[in-house]
């Protein structure tokens, strides 16, 4: 137990520490203006927003608070913990290097297979060498670090990786298409163990009994190291990022599948760090696999997306409801995302054009009849208010002149042409 208040205590310090807040201010502000982004998006698509920034910014830092403080409670106790130059705070610098190539480069796998064999040939030199040692990371306290870093990603990827996720389309097989992408960060404060040396007059630690199972990771080797230095909690800040997209899942179960994945390659990882215990050559298959799983769990869940039928489309057979804001008249009255509306006011619904006319025209009640996704078939009455639609439709053909070809998540450019549309 007091190890487990003594970690709660070192992520407490990451939030409440003046130089930690700074830190926390900084990545909040830079959410806040990401999601302000997303927000104006979902305006300009249904004319209502339905996530306000303010909201979107404060469940990825209060969620990355709560799931810092878990993966840093799980990490202490399996007793993963790093020397005093080990390095361990270059795979955060490493990630944000590597997130100028690829966004899917930021994720700890890869940056963690780098720092990781930077060090094993770091050790080989200093061995051929006979020269001192300046980066010693324990690779199997690295590998279990991410792996623990997935299990809570994937958590937070199936609780909240769906909020404020953009409605987009895309043309194939001569069909306009609607789906979701999801652009979703979180700050973890996170709480990892340092072991400095006895003599160390800088760090500043307290006396914490420990159970006698403890550390489970580690051998006895690093039981007698452990008896002659100081082991102190020291918090980083870490960002965790989702980005994907679906043509062929709903909304939130698209995160169910991703969420269950990112957890299973998590978990996975976490049993094949094990491996590091045994020598170079297990860590060499371990900062392989890293990288190697993730893009095999990637690539499965490509996979899964590219076999699944098609939801949101138009066709004679009705027009599809991509997204309904749930503050619209439409979702009063009882219209949901994924209904498929056949009939407006007795007369058969072809186009989204054939449904915008009625509800714009008609300032009375409009009678409605949809499909739902389970298949069954509702008579609705809706209600329409003035200058609100809160409604988005998937076209039945879009003109070329009205088509924003962007590179994949930029959604900046894409913002900027609706505007000037607009």
């Amino acid at each position: 137990m007091d190890l487990i208040l003594y970690t709660l205590r070192a992520v407490a310090y990451a939030i409440i520490e003046p130089a930690h807040i700074i830190t926390l201010v900084i990545l909040g502000v830079i959410f806040y203006f990401k999601n302000k982004k997303v927000s104006m998006m979902q305006r300009l698509t249904l004319g209502e927003s339905i996530n306000s920034p303010l909201e979107l910014t404060l469940s990825q830092i209060s969620l990355g608070i709560i799931a810092g403080a878990v993966a840093s409670v799980i990490l202490a106790l399996l007793g993963v913990m790093f020397n005093e130059n080990s390095g361990i705070e270059f795979i955060f610098l490493i990630s944000i290097v590597l997130l100028f190539f690829k966004k899917k480069y930021m994720c700890f796998s890869y940056s963690s297979s780098i720092l990781g064999l930077i060090s094993i040939l770091a050790n080989i030199f200093a061995d051929v060498t006979n020269t001192e040692v300046y980066l010693n990371i324990d690779i199997l306290s690295l590998m279990t670090f991410v792996g623990v870093m997935h299990i809570i990603e994937g958590f937070l990827v199936i609780v909240d990786g769906s909020r404020g996720a953009i409605p987009v389309f895309t043309n194939k097989d001569n069909k306009i298409l609607g789906g979701f992408a999801y652009n979703r960060f979180w700050a973890l404060p996170v709480a990892i163990f340092i072991i400095f040396s006895g003599n160390s007059s800088s760090v500043m630690t307290t006396a914490v009994e420990t159970p006698t199972w403890w550390p489970i990771l580690n051998n006895k080797e690093t039981m007698l190291i452990l008896a002659s230095t100081i082991i102190s909690a020291i918090p980083f800040y870490g960002v965790l990022s989702y980005n994907s997209i679906t043509f062929t899942k709903k909304k939130k179960e698209k995160t169910l599948y991703s969420g269950v994945g990112i957890l299973i390659y998590g978990l996975i990882l976490s049993v094949v760090s094990q491996l590091a215990a045994y020598g170079i050559v297990g860590q060499i298959i371990v900062i392989t696999f890293a990288p190697i799983g993730h893009e095999f769990m990637l690539k499965i869940q490509e996979k899964l997306e590219k076999r699944g039928k098609y939801i949101y489309y138009t066709d004679d057979s009705g027009v599809s409801v991509l997204e309904v804001s749930p503050y619209s008249y439409f979702y009063r009255d009882g219209i949901r995302r994924g209904d498929r509306i056949i009939e407006v006011n007795n007369e058969k619904a072809q186009s989204e054009v054939d449904v915008i006319k009625v509800i714009k025209k008609e300032l009375r009640e409009i009678s409605i009849k949809v499909i739902r996704i389970s298949g069954e078939i509702v008579d609705l009455k809706i209600i329409p208010e003035k200058n609100r639609l809160g409604i988005l439709l998937v076209p039945k053909m879009v003109q070329d002149n009205k088509m924003y070809k962007v590179e994949e998540n930029n959604f900046k450019k894409v913002l900027e042409e609706m505007k000037k549309k607009k």
